[in-house]
């Protein structure tokens, strides 16, 4: 399963005519698994308003759709941004799930409700929140990213294995989040730190290599 994180304008700089499908499809043809990526409500032609309820059950849907394939025998969630962060958290409440990837996720969405209101605007702005009456509860809303604790989350995720990839110059998302969730995890994570790379690692070939090799020492079949 795998997961993108909030658009961004200056995501276009990134390698022409490379995204989230062709992610798919090359670890698909490298580790011959079934790879399901999909648009989170309010990105691409997803329809709908970001709320961190919202892509949660998104991503809840998706891996229940995942699984409805009878050549399906686990479930791997790999994220990038909020997405891994996200992937971290499901699978902190689904057992099931056999072990997470993420790259660049935040430790945290929001700390106080004066921060997610500033989030919402921001949200509102990057065009995941679309609809001009949306949300109808403005607390309901801002707390959901508060409460939420993707630390306590990441901790439930052992003895699964976890990777987290982190630029060491992440404009977005300071290195200590990274840490932070490695840590959390204990001795099932494996922290890999990029040296000059940034927030985007989806364009980083360093950052695809070590998920691919990931892939290869704990599913043994990638060629």
């Amino acid at each position: 399963m795998l997961s993108h994180g909030f658009p961004e304008a200056a995501q276009v700089v990134g390698a022409p005519g490379y995204g989230y499908p062709e992610l798919a499809e090359r670890i698909a043809a490298q580790t011959g698994a079934a790879v399901l990526t999909f648009n989170f409500r309010g990105t691409g032609r997803s329809g709908g308003d970001f709320s961190l309820s919202g892509w949660r059950a998104d991503l809840a849907a998706a891996i229940r759709y995942l699984r409805t394939s009878t050549a399906v025998e686990r479930v791997w969630l790999v994220g990038f941004a909020a997405g891994g962060t996200l992937s971290i958290c499901a699978a902190g409440e689904d057992p099931s799930v056999a072990g997470v990837a993420a790259f660049a996720p935040p430790a945290e969405f929001a700390e106080d409700l004066s921060d997610a209101r500033r989030f919402m605007a921001q949200a509102r702005s990057m065009g995941v929140i679309r609809s001009r009456d949306f949300p109808h509860d403005v607390v309901a809303w801002a707390r959901e990213l508060v409460d939420l604790r993707p630390v306590l989350l990441a901790a439930k995720v052992p003895p699964r294995p976890l990777l987290i990839v982190h630029g060491a110059n992440d404009e977005v998302v300071p290195l200590t989040d990274a840490r932070e969730l490695a840590e959390a995890a204990n001795a099932s994570a494996e922290l890999r730190v990029l040296v000059g790379a940034g927030h985007r690692l989806l364009y980083d070939p360093r950052a695809i290599a070590l998920l691919i090799g990931w892939f290869d020492r704990h599913l043994g079949f990638t060629g």
